[in-house]
């Protein structure tokens, strides 16, 4: 029996992506924690990419700030609760693990102040098969962007807002 490791960051600073696809195929997996809020946790199951690569598969995606010809966006304020955050990202991670033989699993997302082309969100995810990492992954952004409490504030041209739910998050994240 191995471990996997399941890493949750919060972040006032910017992140590169690439680095972070890099870091979850090292053997060697560091924790970072300058400048951000780290929980990190280890769960049993068999085969970890940390261990003895069983595993062949690892899903990352990154998710930009959007800057639309139609809504033109200047800048993203992203507030979450401290604390209550990470267990909410905690609980959908458990629950991806319990659909699917997983092995690491990285969550990190920015808070702050964030402005177009930025990545906001990385999540990354190994298993043994491409269709359990690409599902997986699916599941936590959908998830996420439901149940994970962040709250965001667009500065546009025309004033700032709070952005409101989209209905067609919701729907993304009943289909499972």
């Amino acid at each position: 029996m191995s471990t996997a490791n399941t890493r949750i960051r919060i972040l006032e600073d910017a992140f590169d992506p690439a680095a972070m696809s890099a870091e979850m195929t090292a053997s060697n997996i560091t924790r970072s924690t300058t400048g951000s809020t780290t929980r990190s946790t280890t769960g049993s199951h068999t085969g970890s990419t940390t261990e003895n690569n069983t595993h062949g598969a690892l899903v990352t995606f990154t998710g930009m700030v959007r800057d639309l010809v139609e809504n033109p966006v200047n800048a993203m304020l992203l507030e979450h609760y401290p604390g209550m955050t990470e267990r909410a990202l905690e609980a959908i991670i458990n629950k991806a693990r319990e659909r699917w033989a997983l092995g690491d699993i990285n969550i990190t997302h920015r808070v702050g102040m964030l402005y177009p082309g930025e990545p906001i969100v990385f999540v990354g995810v190994s298993s043994a098969h491409r269709r359990e990492a690409f599902e997986a992954c699916q599941f936590l952004m959908d998830y996420l962007k439901i149940e994970a409490p962040f709250w965001k504030k667009e500065f546009t041209p025309d004033g700032e807002h709070w952005v409101e739910a989209k209905s067609s998050d919701a729907d993304a994240a009943r289909r499972w």
